[in-house]
């Protein structure tokens, strides 16, 4: 009997092993799990964009059913009222969001190389989320709206805004710092206040830029928008920290 080699051996092993394992069955998709995430999607949608229009209290759980064409105690069976609704479509897009501006603001601190300029900073800050806001994807355009509520409201945006938005906001500060070394930390969280009030606003888009310009300004120029936001927040910070270092009763500096 002739004397087979070992990887003849093997190989002979590896394929009867093939052979006789049982073939398993195809995974088919669930079709039930599909039709739920599609019908959660049109829930998300229509809520988003009924919270947009008329807020939080302006609303009800059973419009949203009715918009999506589904039973209000579908609604009851995921969310126990509409906050918990309005707060899970905040968390649907509040990670795309937050993702971009992080991942910007780090690859303008990496090319930087430790020399990052306050308007530098404003930039990768602003621009990804104005970019985001200002395509013409109606979802993001709700969800703009949703900001600039919760950014306003007391009783609960506050809360969500602090759940989802600081690890950015401190992100931004970290950068600023390491652009004016010297200047009062306070100073920079006023900065960042006023920063994000006046994107709250531009996103908000409430047309009334528009009236007042006379048309010469319009709300939907998110172009506009961004070419000049950030060098006009950086001027602020650079004069508000300059004015820090200047003798009582001094006329603030010029820049």
């Amino acid at each position: 009997m002739t004397a087979l080699a070992p990887a003849a051996v093997t190989a002979g092993l590896q394929r009867s092993s093939m052979t006789d394992a049982p073939t398993r069955p195809t995974r088919r998709p669930n079709k039930k799990a599909e039709q739920r995430a599609e019908t959660m999607e049109q829930i998300f949608d229509a809520a988003e964009a009924l919270f947009a229009q008329r807020g939080l209290y302006g609303v009800t759980l059973k419009e949203v059913a009715q918009q999506v064409g589904v039973h209000q105690t579908l609604l009851h069976y995921y969310f126990k009222d509409k906050k918990e609704l309005f707060d899970a479509v905040i968390a649907r897009r509040a990670p795309v969001t937050i993702e971009r501006r992080l991942a910007t603001l780090d690859a303008y601190e990496r090319d930087a190389a430790g020399k990052p300029t306050v308007e530098g900073a404003l930039h990768a800050y602003l621009d990804a989320d104005l970019d985001l806001y200002g395509s013409g994807d109606i979802g993001w355009r709700h969800f703009g709206r949703l900001g600039a509520q919760m950014s306003n409201t007391a009783e609960w945006g506050a809360e969500l805004m602090d759940t989802h938005f600081d690890a950015v906001v401190l992100r931004l500060i970290a950068i600023l710092k390491q652009a004016l070394p010297d200047c009062p930390e306070e100073d920079l969280f006023w900065g960042y206040h006023f920063v994000t009030g006046a994107l709250m606003l531009t996103l908000g888009r409430t047309g009334r830029i528009d009236k007042l310009s006379g048309g010469l300004c319009r709300s939907e120029d998110f172009a506009a928008v961004k070419e000049r936001m950030a060098r006009f927040m950086a001027a602020g910070f650079i004069a508000t920290c300059a004015a820090r270092k200047q003798p009582l009763g001094a006329p603030p500096p010029m820049i």
